[in-house]
């Protein structure tokens, strides 16, 4: 018993000491000032798939190499090994240095690309703060004018694509919290103000529908008093929405609001036998006679 205890004892502190002694080389290799041997090393650390000891061997033979020829080759592995051990933030610093310090190297583009994808994985889910998205925006697009004949062109359009419809999904979910929280004024204005600022927004059909439906509701939901002009209102956006997205899958639910929102200005509206849908001539002949009603209201 006592001899197995001890055997075992001894693999543990042999263990120890192999494990000791393998660090121990790779710190004299890092504080060494033989720039071949941490050439060598460097690379052969990144082609074994070591990305975070490369990285670390790049770093310090940066200081050896810095005016000579190896200098920028050194510095964009410095960069692609933190890139490829997924710490995109120091990448990102690394390939913009390099690009600044060697705008004419054979890396420079590749850098500038790989900068891009550093910045772009960087960016946040819509729900949080979209400055890093701006950030990445910015400079792909920049890329994408001074590099058009770029292989890298097809990846910038979808990064570009999707931080777009990033950037859209959060505009409209912020305006749609005012519709889920009932405030269904202040979702109409911050609906219309979404595609104020990007009337291209992936979601315009959604905003159209919630522009009426607000109105519709903000409405519904007013004193007696002050109904029959959010009415009319509603009856803008609604036309507004059926003259844009006339075969909506809204459009059914909407011609069932409108016809409410008729009747509730006492008007009576024609339906067809077929679908009940209102027709687009009895649509603009009930429009004129509510607009010449007002007009004779303000007159008055």
């Amino acid at each position: 018993m006592f001899m197995m205890r001890f055997r075992i004892i001894l693999l543990a502190v042999l263990a120890v000491t192999v494990c000791s002694s393998c660090k121990s080389q790779f710190e004299l290799l890092l504080a060494s000032n033989d720039a071949d041997a941490k050439y060598e090393a460097a690379f052969n650390y990144y082609n074994k798939g070591k990305f975070a000891k490369a990285a670390s061997v790049f770093e310090s033979l940066a200081m050896l190499t810095d005016g000579t020829e190896r200098d920028d080759t050194v510095r964009y592995y410095w960069g692609l090994s933190n890139y490829r051990n997924k710490d995109y933030y120091t990448a990102d610093t690394n390939f913009e240095k390099f690009v600044e310090s060697y705008p004419r190297s054979p890396f420079a583009s590749e850098a500038r690309y790989l900068r891009l994808d550093c910045l772009y994985r960087q960016t946040l889910r819509y729900e949080l703060d979209q400055s890093p998205t701006y950030k990445a925006m910015n400079a792909i697009s920049e890329y994408i004018l001074e590099y058009p004949q770029s292989t890298h062109m097809e990846e910038c359009r979808d990064m570009l694509l999707d931080l777009g419809e990033r950037l859209d999904k959060k505009a409209y979910e912020a305006a749609r919290l005012y519709y889920k929280m009932e405030d269904y004024l202040a979702s109409r204005v911050a609906f219309r103000n979404v595609l104020k600022d990007d009337s291209e927004n992936i979601y315009r059909e959604d905003i159209l529908y919630f522009i009426a439906m607000s109105s519709y509701k903000y409405a519904h939901l007013s004193v007696p008093s002050k109904q029959k002009e959010r009415y009319l209102t509603f009856v803008d956006d609604y036309y507004n929405f059926i003259g844009e997205l006339p075969e909506s899958n809204y459009r059914k639910e909407l011609d069932a609001v409108y016809r409410k929102a008729q009747k509730a200005l006492g008007r009576q509206i024609v339906e067809t036998d077929d679908t009940e849908e209102l027709s687009e001539r009895d649509f603009a002949k009930e429009r004129r006679k509510i607009v010449k009603a007002e007009k004779k209201s303000e007159k008055k």
